[in-house]
């Protein structure tokens, strides 16, 4: 008698007796991957938007669909993920797009680009509009199948050793920014620095830089910036709405049954809800630390903002002419975006502008 008819006809008695171990034979994974993110171990809401994955992922298949979560640096260093997955070293990665701009600015579109779309609008973009078929489009030259899989809400825009009083402190001021908003800071006189996340501190607290900008204040309370920055300034106009991706070598997604497939899907989309919520529940305590700290939240002045769009707008321009991937995604979003936006001006921004102004 095989063991299937045995399990089957034997009972669990007769299976026991018979020196079988029928629970380990259930639980054995068919499927193992591995994950390599771009984020620290230490960032509980980012990093762990790749465990909450990975979990649902374990849950959803009972435990026959395994992948292990790896932070930046254990398999790969934070900015060679895009790599790794499409060399197929791991099965898939979780990072922000807009880290690698350089082999193509369009994959900042998948992230955030300065004054470009908010959280929900992005979701939005991603699932109803075509920003999800855009950039899976795209993101074949690089044998990547991408889900959304995070989004950190709107952020703040960093910490700084000097008061930013004018787009006269911009010059000269070394800054690190995530990505493509480099590009931006750069043709405002600013040197940016692209670093990870695990390292910033110790180029704020040396000197090696003058500001820099992380995601908001939980996360950048656990790294320790307003110990070596007095100055936290807002909004990260960089950053309205960035979308963190899983990123998935399409040979090794293509290798998945139905089922499988249909389960990365959903906990891939309930990692993505999980992180914003998280975030916008821990972001408000954290704040009120800091202040308490005596760190000093300031308003970026109106004519940084003003640089900021003006020089974004004319770098749009000039990718248009100059990047035909560029040009069909970024017109697209930007047609919804404009959308989007006389849209929110009725709504969720007038409702949200009364209602911070109320003593609740």
């Amino acid at each position: 008698m095989d063991r299937r008819s045995l399990i089957k006809n034997a009972g669990i008695a007769g299976v026991l007796a018979a020196g079988v171990a029928p629970a380990a034979h259930a639980q054995a994974a068919s499927v193992r991957w591995r994950l390599a993110s771009s984020f620290p171990k230490s960032l509980d809401t980012i990093f762990g938007g790749a465990e909450v994955f990975a979990k649902k992922v374990g849950e959803m298949s009972g435990g026959k669909f395994v992948i292990s979560t790896h932070a930046a640096g254990e398999l790969m260093p934070a900015f060679g993920v895009v790599d790794g997955v499409q060399n197929a070293t791991v099965e898939c990665a979780h990072t922000c797009a807009y880290y690698f701009f350089g082999k193509d600015e369009t994959f900042a579109l998948g992230c955030a680009v300065p004054f470009g779309l908010n959280s929900r609008q992005m979701t939005a973009w991603m699932y109803e509009g075509n920003g999800g078929k855009l950039m899976r489009d795209f993101y074949k030259g690089f044998n990547i199948i991408n889900f959304p899989m995070g989004n950190t809400g709107c952020q703040m825009g960093g910490w700084y050793r000097k008061e930013i009083k004018s787009v006269k402190d911009i010059k000269g001021l070394k800054f690190r920014v995530g990505g493509f908003a480099g590009k931006v800071i750069a043709r405002m006189g600013g040197v940016p620095q692209n670093i990870p996340g695990g390292e910033i501190y110790q180029a704020l607290e040396k000197g090696t830089i003058d500001a820099a900008e992380w995601v908001g204040p939980y996360d950048d309370q656990k790294l320790g910036f307003n110990k070596v920055a007095p100055y936290y300034y807002y909004p990260g106009w960089w950053e309205g709405g960035p979308q963190v991706d899983l990123y998935i070598n399409d040979k090794a997604y293509d290798a998945l049954s139905p089922e499988n497939k249909a389960i990365v899907q959903a906990a891939a989309a309930f990692a993505h809800v999980d992180m914003q919520a998280k975030y916008d529940a821990r972001n408000p305590a954290a704040l009120k630390q800091l202040v308490g700290n005596k760190t000093k939240v300031l308003p970026f002045p109106k004519d940084v903002l003003d640089l900021a769009f003006k020089e974004s707008m004319g770098l749009y321009e000039e990718l248009r002419a100059s990047n035909a991937n560029w040009k069909k995604v970024y017109d697209d979003m930007a047609t919804f975006r404009r959308d989007q936006n006389l849209w929110f001006r009725f709504t969720e921004a007038k409702f949200d502008s009364y209602m911070q102004s109320q003593k609740l």
